[in-house]
């Protein structure tokens, strides 16, 4: 008999307790976060297009990417890039790379990795094509630059050069040194 009334205290007091520690608050677990200096955390995208457009809504500048990532205070970085640009005769020209940075402030897009430049040449029939491994594209002055050696095909002639700097604005294109090439006037 003792053994029932011990056991059923026990019982009870497996009950009380649990009403007990069961009915009480608890305390909310402590809440970490995490913040960048700046609050800013950047961003990122995949198959992304980027477009700049001009005092008239027109594009100044569109820019497809498999990858954008800007980092705050870093700018936008780019891979696989491919852009289209016009420039202030309203001629499109074409640009693609494996990749690409644009600063912030600034109108200059930076491209590297096969790089390859297209388009028509002011007051040419034929379109011209640069080949470099990193070039820079202007969008407000239209001046494609690079100091890299580079190959410009136009009309199915070729000239190497290392550096090149092409003022679209004012229909001129600048082979630095070292250039290499014949042109033969067509004799049709």
């Amino acid at each position: 008999m003792i053994l029932r009334i011990f056991a059923g205290l026990i019982v009870a007091a497996i009950i009380v307790g649990s009403i007990w520690l069961g009915g009480q608050q608890r305390e909310a677990a402590p809440t970490t976060t995490i913040q960048s200096p700046s609050g800013d955390l950047g961003y990122s995208a995949l198959n992304a297009v980027l477009t700049e457009t001009g005092p008239d809504g027109l594009p100044l500048y569109t820019l497809h990417a498999d990858t954008i990532r800007q980092h705050p205070g870093d700018g936008v970085a780019f891979e696989h890039v491919n852009m289209s640009f016009r420039d202030q005769s309203g001629q499109i020209w074409t640009a693609r790379a494996q990749h690409g940075e644009l600063g912030q402030d600034t109108t200059r897009v930076e491209l590297s990795g096969d790089v390859h430049v297209d388009g028509l040449l002011p007051g040419s029939p034929q379109n011209a094509d640069f080949a470099t491994q990193k070039l820079s594209i202007d969008t407000e002055a239209d001046v494609v630059s690079t100091a890299e050696p580079v190959t410009v095909n136009w009309g199915g002639r070729q000239l190497n050069s290392t550096g090149l700097v092409a003022s679209l604005k004012e229909r001129r294109v600048l082979l630095e040194s070292q250039v290499h090439g014949t042109f033969l006037p067509n004799l049709k």
